[in-house]
């Protein structure tokens, strides 16, 4: 049996040493003050002229560059020993893609692709802050269910539009003259906006246009709505759950060690590697002896259980080692823990 090792070396040292400085709560604090940073300096360059260049603000972009750059650099540091991580987390990929796209040449000499690109920096915060990370995780994980919504709502959308425009098109041609003109119309009265004005002038055409307006809110208004609603609250439940787990397996619970740093994944997994020997070990051990046990002379149907010595021979002594794993040999029995 072999017992595979997790990465040693002056890369796993180095490693767990990065990996120490990223996870803790000053490293975030400050690079979350780094981001407010950037955030605060694209709101004062509205106040300059776009050719002022005695302003301080390049130097101190030139320099959150760096401090960002540092940053990423440390994180891909401290998974060295483990590259296929670093990519995993699509953080790790998202700010990796904003630096190296803000030091290209290209977007060095486009000032409006960086401005967007350092507008993005500022995105990076929901990282740094859990409530945030939760809600854009929750985002994330709606987007299936709301593909299915918008499926949803085009169909209702050009249904009650091809209606309202055979029926209303001749009296309403500002609301329903075209396909286009209705789909907008019933997208504003969707949320609400002019339901009234649209209901009085529809019942002055027909009575029977109450039933059309009336039928499209319960659908489109309500329906539409609570169902969106319904989409986002369970994927925020399914966020709150995934960040919990994250923190039970960073070692960052609720309990009284909340807070600390995380221990090192490099310790956890050869923690994880000699339990599952230790269980194969046993597991090999207990078949073994379960083999020479079936050769014992105990006869069927004694009043003693199974692994038990006969009455009147004592116990032998426990081994040297007398730790988990040890075993207590009776003649002719089988073994037992």
């Amino acid at each position: 049996m072999t017992v595979e090792s997790a990465p040693t070396g002056w890369r796993g040292t180095t490693a767990g040493r990065a990996r120490r400085v990223t996870e803790s709560r000053t490293f975030s604090v400050v690079v979350c003050g780094l981001i407010l940073l950037n955030a605060v300096l694209l709101g004062a360059e509205t106040y300059f002229p776009p050719d002022a260049a005695a302003t301080p603000l390049p130097r101190l972009e030139t320099l959150l560059l760096a401090a960002f750059t540092a940053e990423i650099a440390l994180r891909a540091v401290a998974c060295a020993d483990r590259p296929r991580a670093f990519f995993r987390d699509p953080w790790n990929v998202f700010d990796l893609t904003v630096v190296v796209l803000t030091h290209l040449p290209l977007t060095q000499g486009n000032a409006t692709i960086l401005r967007l690109l350092r507008l993005l920096r500022v995105a990076r915060v929901a990282r740094m802050m859990p409530q945030i990370r939760v809600i854009v995780t929750a985002v994330g994980k709606s987007l299936p269910g709301m593909l299915g919504f918008l499926a949803l709502g085009v169909l209702i959308l050009y249904v009650y539009g091809m209606v309202g425009w055979q029926i209303l098109s001749e009296h309403d041609p500002e609301r329903f003259g075209t396909l286009d003109r209705a789909v907008i119309t019933l997208f504003l009265l969707a949320t609400f906006d002019g339901i009234g004005a649209a209901v009085r002038d529809g019942l002055e055409v027909s009575p029977w246009t109450l039933a059309y307006y009336g039928s499209y809110v319960l659908f489109a208004g309500l329906m539409l709505i609570n169902l969106l609603i319904g989409v986002v609250v369970g994927s925020m439940d399914e966020a709150r759950e995934a960040e919990r787990r994250r923190l039970r397996e960073g070692g960052r619970g609720s309990g009284p060690t909340a807070g600390r740093e995380d221990p090192d994944p490099v310790l956890r997994e050869q923690v994880e590697v000699l339990r599952r020997a230790l269980e194969e070990m046993e597991s090999r051990l207990d078949r073994r002896t379960g083999r020479s046990g079936a050769e014992g002379t105990v006869p069927a149907g004694s009043p003693h259980r199974e692994g038990a010595p006969p009455p009147g021979d004592p116990l032998p002594p426990a081994g040297p080692t007398g730790g988990v794993g040890s075993r207590v040999l009776a003649p002719g029995a089988p073994a037992r823990r």
